[in-house]
């Protein structure tokens, strides 16, 4: 195909003679008729979908509509619907145009014969390896409709882990956001005010005071010279982030050593190396392969690292529970809880408990985090922003009492 399928509005009406109206993803206008007319509809006009040369144009595919999108797939296989009308019907339903058009090119390329997982392999920024193995693994066993159930489960599951550590660091990082700006603004704008005022009085003025006056004045005269620094150093650290993976792993192992945040996002992993792996073992992946996709979904250096020995000592002969306990990294609850899996022959369903409870724990600890932080916050506040209006008032209260 020398062009990709390209987005087509229409209008007309249903097999009921009903007005219907929408768009269809198609490689010519001629495909897209041919489209509709299968589809039991009767187009009175199709034409090619212009873009605003403003204004909004497709959405960003998120990692929560690929969520919805498989939990889609797995309920609509589940009922019976056949794997090409399901994605033709989801892809008909969606409100964003950039997922459509996704959808409608995976579509196509089903309907020419190639299996779904090489169409999603084709989407690797929102299918990953993990994904399209596990689909392609329910393909060739003829199940599935069950291995999307388990690969919708799987996403929800980390989702809703992603969304607990998201909620952990949203809350302080926005107060301080918020106290900073505050703080800034009174030095900048209400403190010279009194600045003004207390050069009247003729009087030395309290060294707390002072020291107040002189952060606004440094504040006002290089105050834009140091947030711009600060931004530039941010904008820096990103980009060296990104492209040194040694700062990377540097940034991931020191991390995991801050204070109960390091403490969540270790159990973290932990959920999320034995979710990964419960669910690739329950879809006939081979260990090794498994182990693999497990060290790709740790999200933290370390424990990749750490999982990706495990895969060598086992490819070894060594058994898992002892690789894991060698690595140092692992609890010994979970260590101890694979090794009764190994000797039950019930891994997947202890690696699933294990992935359950750490997640628990991290839903617990979150809470708890913010628990703790709201009234440390409102004490750190109450200190800066107290701080700043008793330095103001503290000469004029000295005036009244030598009046």
């Amino acid at each position: 195909m020398a062009n990709g399928p390209t987005t087509y509005v229409y209008s007309g009406s249903n097999k009921r003679g009903q007005s219907v109206k929408g768009e269809i993803s198609a490689i010519s206008i001629l495909e897209a008729k041919s489209l509709l007319r299968r589809r039991g509809v009767s187009a009175r006009r199709v034409k090619k979908l212009v873009k605003p040369f403003f204004g909004k144009g497709g959405e960003k595919i998120k990692a929560k509509d690929i969520s919805v999108l498989s939990r889609q797939i797995a309920t609509m296989l589940g009922a019976g619907v056949t794997l090409i009308q399901t994605i033709d019907m989801i892809a008909q339903g969606h409100n964003n145009v950039s997922m459509r058009k996704m959808l409608g090119e995976i579509g196509n390329e089903v309907k020419a014969g190639n299996p779904l997982s090489s169409s999603l392999r084709k989407h690797p920024l929102h299918f990953d390896d993990l994904y399209c193995d596990l689909v392609e693994t329910g393909e060739q066993s003829g199940a599935l409709e069950t291995i999307y159930d388990r690969i919708a489960l799987y996403q929800e599951k980390a989702e809703a882990l992603k969304s607990k550590i998201k909620k952990a660091m949203f809350y302080p990082i926005a107060v301080v956001v918020v106290a900073t700006i505050v703080t800034v603004i009174l030095l900048v704008f209400v403190v010279p005010q009194f600045e003004e005022i207390f050069s009247s009085f003729g009087a030395e003025l309290p060294a707390f005071t002072q020291f107040v006056l002189g952060i606004s004045r440094f504040v006002q005269d290089y105050g834009v010279f140091l947030a711009a620094g600060m931004f530039g150093i941010g904008m820096l650290f990103a980009r060296a982030h990104n492209k040194s993976k040694k700062l990377r792993d540097s940034v991931d192992a020191k991390i995991l050593k801050v204070p109960v945040i390091g403490q969540i996002l270790e159990k973290a992993s932990v959920a999320r190396f034995s979710r990964t792996l419960a669910t690739t073992f329950a879809a006939g992946v081979p260990l090794m392969s498994a182990l693999d996709s497990a060290a790709g979904a740790a999200g933290n250096a370390i424990f990749r690292d750490a999982i990706l020995f495990v895969k060598k000592e086992v490819s070894g002969g060594v058994q898992m529970n002892v690789a894991m306990r060698a690595t140092g990294v692992f609890p010994p609850m979970v260590t101890q809880m694979i090794a009764i899996g190994e000797e039950a022959g019930a891994v997947e369903d202890m690696l699933s408990k294990i992935a359950t409870i750490y997640e628990a724990e991290v839903d617990d600890m979150v809470d708890g985090l913010t628990s703790l932080l709201e009234p440390m916050i409102m004490a750190v506040l109450g200190v800066v922003i107290g701080g700043l209006i008793i330095a103001m008032y503290l000469p004029i209260f000295e005036m009244g009492a030598i009046v």
